[in-house]
């Protein structure tokens, strides 16, 4: 009885524990990442900023439920929520109601929207950088004021026509940043609370005073986005020539278009990026339609640093480009009337220390071509995401959570030519060989029994 008894007390204390244990395991967790240069965890600098946000963060994902792709997204988000309890993690299937993902721009499956505060950001590329960047982004309170040239028949970032700016300027005002209409016939000056002045392609030239005051805002150490068009007339030479540029004549064509299954060559498709705090591990391809080349005057006033440019396949065209429905004709590098060969840089970013009193650094971006953030071409590749990144340069805004790659050790084996032929015979020939050898000596084995 005695010895029962004793059993018994054991068989239930073990089975109290395990369920003790278990439940436990669903109010407390431990997790450690056993992974070789801690590849599974987050960097320490994802961490602190983690840290800093107050309220709650949410991540909207709109992935497929087919396939493993939400699996994936969880368990890297599932990084982010172990750090913060208040991060949360929605899916919605593109496929339920494809009209509205279309509205809201959704391109492709697995896009993710990041929410905090009323402020959001959208990632199509899954990693610790971006999103940890784009946190960081949302993070910061003071909105960014940036001025819109009006008046000469600029594009207008609330525009609804096809080569106006409403779609990115909704998403810059997602982005907490704040739109200006500016008329500088009607106000005669930049104001001072201005973070940026974009000048978008105006097709009247800009009067005397009102160019003059763009070179004067220039001076006096602003921000400026400028985007031109091939033979536009703006009347902006002195604000060239501040900015030590020559705008090139022609349109840039690009034989490397085709690659893309782009039939026309003046648009110009580009995947590799010069090395730039803009396009750093930028590896979305972005479209921009007949784009003008820009030159570098010497000597620079400014530290010159290209961010778009076409392939070694390119030249300027001089002569005439078919315009849809047009007969194609023929266009070919002949090398007169002002054409040089690629590569061409059609997109510059400027910078040089800054005349305004409190700032380090004033900060210019030039690009040959403004359809790329147009309502009829904003959608293709990447040109949303090199458009916000161009915007956060230029405001300052571009602090990146720096993560540095982790690989794992030991990835790769080197052999060489003949081991590798030694381990294929071997595999080949020896391998059957010694399985029939072992048989052989089995049933030799047997029959002397």
């Amino acid at each position: 009885m005695r010895e029962r008894l004793n059993n018994l007390i054991h068989i239930v204390l073990l089975v109290g524990i395990a369920l003790l244990i278990g439940f436990l395991s669903t109010r407390y967790g431990f997790v450690h990442d056993f992974s070789r240069m801690q590849r599974a965890s987050l960097g320490d600098e994802s961490v602190r900023m983690l840290a800093s946000l107050d309220g709650p963060v949410e991540i909207v994902s709109y992935a497929r439920p087919q396939g493993n792709l939400r699996k994936t997204i969880s368990d890297f988000i599932g990084r982010y929520q172990r750090i913060k309890p208040d991060l949360g993690l929605e899916f919605i299937d593109p496929d339920a109601d494809p009209t509205a993902i279309r509205e809201l721009g959704v391109q492709i499956d697995g896009e993710i929207e990041i929410r905090y505060e009323g402020r959001s950001e959208r990632l199509k590329v899954l990693s610790e950088g971006e999103l940890s960047s784009a946190l960081l982004r949302l993070s910061r309170a003071r909105e960014r004021l940036v001025a819109f040239l009006e008046g000469e028949g600029e594009r207008r970032p609330d525009g609804v026509a096809n080569a106006d700016l409403g779609q990115f300027g909704a998403a810059l005002k997602q982005r907490g940043v704040v739109s200006l209409n500016l008329a500088l016939a009607n106000t005669g000056r930049v104001p001072d609370n201005v973070d940026l002045l974009v000048i978008a392609n105006p097709r009247v030239a800009l009067a005397g005073p009102a160019a003059m005051e763009v070179v004067d805002y220039l001076e006096r150490g602003g921000n400026l986005l400028w985007l031109l068009e091939p033979e536009e007339t703006n009347g902006l030479d002195a604000l060239a020539e501040a900015l030590s540029i020559q705008i090139l004549p022609g349109v840039v064509v690009d034989g490397a278009s085709q690659a893309f299954g782009i039939d026309d060559p003046s648009f110009v498709a580009v995947s590799r990026y010069p090395d730039h705090a803009i396009v750093q591990a930028f590896d979305l391809g972005t479209l921009f339609p007949q784009p003008v080349a820009i030159a570098q005057l010497a000597p620079p006033r400014w530290d010159f640093k290209p961010i778009v440019q076409s392939s070694a396949q390119s030249w300027n065209e001089t002569g005439h480009i078919p315009k849809p429905g047009e007969p194609e004709g023929s266009i070919r590098y002949d090398g007169i009337d002002g054409e040089i060969s690629g590569p061409l840089d059609f997109g510059f970013a400027l910078s040089r220390l800054s005349p305004k009193p409190g700032e380090n650094e004033q900060r210019v971006v030039v690009i040959g071509d403004g359809d790329f953030l147009s309502n009829s071409f904003l959608g293709n590749g990447g040109n949303r995401e090199l458009g916000t990144r161009i915007f956060d340069w230029l405001l300052a805004d571009d602090a990146l959570i720096n993560v540095v790659e982790r690989p794992a050790e030991d990835r790769e084996i080197s052999l060489s030519d003949s081991t590798l032929a030694i381990i294929g015979f071997g595999f080949l020939l020896g391998v059957p060989l010694l399985l029939l050898a072992s048989g052989l000596l089995i049933r030799y084995r047997r029959r002397r029994r």
